[in-house]
């Protein structure tokens, strides 16, 4: 080798080091930098000169020096799609807990504890009325007591709409902020292209894209893929949403629908194809648990719910299949049993039914007849019975092809959302002339006093047996019977064993996902130690690099100044 070519070795290995020391600043530089990966320094040998061949030891080489091949991340791909998946999971979880825990407080600390106190009383003001049904004192009191009942009721169920309006707000900001996300990853990808077209590495960009690819799996569950050139392809929920060539992603859009404002996330380039199949079972076998946005749409539900919800049996208008609405759903229609909210809103509106109407049928005097499924009739508007609680889209009694008054029972095989013949929160008010003369319950069958002016204590009797006895449950998969005054308190206990449970899940995610993180930055991590003594090491390459040409200098100084002597 001539001392010309050792000034090239080492020139290599001036630069090389130069480089090694460049990459380790910029770690240390960025080691507070969110989703920033350290990077290294590849070196390899030069082509080597060959001198010739000996028998003896092998070919004769002279090495001509370091070679830098390129500075690359320290990432590991089985790591970063494990972690992407079991976050992505967590925030499942994380949801349905926040979500459980916003039930029990509507339930439990705020209107519901004024709820929860307005059925005791009224089940005082059932039993004063049972010790002296003629009196206008009890009479009154019960009329009274059963308006602040529909009132707290009403409250309580509001602060659930309320609270599903919140969810669906989150919604329609978690589609478009999915739709930045991906905006953002076209661009890197594109940007990403353009600095790799030469000698460059975009490490800097691909670590951006990385952690909004980190980000965007808290949303939403999705698989992807990197092309040849370093261009990552997304699939959300098995649709694509980032392909090579589109410098923008395939948007995901939502629909709103007209009678509840409820936004519904969909592919709008597929005809509006809805992202989810709301009626899967979730499951992690299947992957059916993985996504904020999927947890918002399901805890929100698709609709107000009320008692009808929960009722086994519904048939489809459009098919006339008898489907169980709680556990399937109808056609276009999502099971009560999926979401949080609908659940407890058809669960509080279930016990409102039962007593308003077991109320208003033992008043009038129709209980036996209508628990039989006999419609009960009357010749002259005269002799109609006063109802306490009123339907506010159908009357009580319409008249018939006959001429006769005739009940009109609740109809809840329909559209779930056709309530005007139901006893339901949103679809109920006290009677205002029993708030002004509460004498006239179920008058003109002469209220609590008979037409021989004795007291009609099996109709007082009759109400206090309604209370007492266990004839209610909260839902299908609940075998429990419980009492008007229990229910209230199984549904709070359901909903906090439903906390309990997702926060459980919630945890385990947790502890999952950090320990895929530990793992992950174990390796792609910056550590400050590590990254000091790589920085001496480099240093003292570079200073020997430098020696190196300063003695092959002097020698070639040396040489030319002999030689020109």
């Amino acid at each position: 080798m001539t001392l010309i070519s050792g000034l090239h070795v080492g020139t290599s290995g001036l630069q090389t080091s130069q480089n090694a020391l460049n990459a380790t600043a910029h770690n240390l530089s960025n080691i507070e930098t969110k989703g920033y990966v350290r990077q290294q320094v590849l070196q390899g040998d030069r082509q080597y000169n060959n001198a010739g061949n000996s028998a003896a030891i092998g070919p004769q080489q002279a090495g001509l020096g370091v070679e830098f091949s390129k500075i690359r991340q320290v990432r590991d791909y089985f790591l970063d799609v494990s972690y992407r998946k079991e976050s992505g999971r967590g925030s499942f979880y994380d949801t349905c807990h926040e979500t459980t825990n916003e039930l029990e407080t509507l339930l439990g600390e705020m209107n519901g504890a004024a709820f929860q106190d307005t059925i005791d009383n009224l089940w005082t003001a059932v039993e004063e009325l049972q010790k002296d049904p003629a009196s206008s004192v009890t009479q009154g009191q019960l009329v009274n007591v059963c308006s602040q009942f529909l009132d707290r009721a009403g409250a309580v169920y509001n602060g659930l709409a309320d609270y599903q309006d919140n969810l669906n707000s989150r919604v329609k900001d978690m589609v478009d902020n999915i739709n930045d996300i991906g905006e953002k990853i076209c661009k890197l990808n594109q940007g990403i292209l353009n600095v790799e077209l030469g000698t460059e590495s975009a490490n800097d960009l691909r670590d951006q894209r990385n952690y909004l690819m980190d980000e965007l799996s808290k949303y939403v569950q999705y698989d992807y893929s990197y092309t040849s050139d370093g261009v990552v392809e997304i699939r959300v929920e098995g649709q694509s949403f980032i392909v090579r060539g589109k410098n923008e992603p395939f948007y995901m859009g939502y629909t709103k629908d007209n009678a509840t404002g409820f936004y519904t996330p969909v592919w709008p380039w597929a005809k509006d194809q809805p992202v989810y199949d709301c009626s899967q079972e979730i499951s992690t076998a299947k992957n059916t648990n993985i996504g904020q946005l999927k947890s918002l749409v399901l805890a929100r539900g698709d609709r107000r719910a009320n008692y009808s919800d929960i009722t086994s049996e519904y048939t489809d208008p459009a098919t006339g299949e008898v489907v169980d609405l709680y556990n399937n759903g109808a056609t276009g229609k999502m099971a009560t049993a999926n979401s949080i909210v609908m659940n407890a809103m058809a669960e509080l509106d279930q016990l409102v039914h039962k007593i308003t109407t077991d109320i208003n049928n033992v008043l009038t005097g129709e209980k036996k007849q209508i628990d039989a499924g006999i419609n009960p009739t009357y010749s002259d508007e005269n002799e109609l019975p006063i109802e306490l609680f009123v339907r506010l889209g159908t009357d009580r009694y319409v008249k018939n092809g006959s001429g006769e008054y005739e009940y009109v029972p609740e109809d809840v095989s329909g559209s779930p959302a056709d309530v005007s013949s139901m006893y339901t929160i949103s679809n109920m008010r006290i009677n205002g002339d029993l708030l002004k003369q509460p004498t006239l319950l179920g008058y003109p069958d002469s209220g609590f006093v008979k037409p021989d002016k004795s007291v009609d204590q099996d109709k007082a009797d009759a109400l206090a047996d309604a209370f007492s006895s266990a004839s209610l449950i909260l839902n299908p998969n609940v075998t429990k019977q419980s009492s008007y005054k229990d229910y209230y308190a199984d549904m709070l206990s359901l909903a906090s064993n439903s906390g309990n449970v997702y926060k459980s899940f919630s945890d385990a995610q947790a502890l999952t996902v950090d320990s895929i993180d530990d793992s992950r930055q174990q390796i792609m991590g910056v550590n400050s130690s590590e990254e000091l003594s790589n920085m001496i090491k480099f240093q003292n390459a570079y200073n020997a690099s430098s020696r190196f040409i300063n003695a092959v200098s002097e020698m070639l100084d040396h040489l030319i100044n002999r030689l020109g002597g």
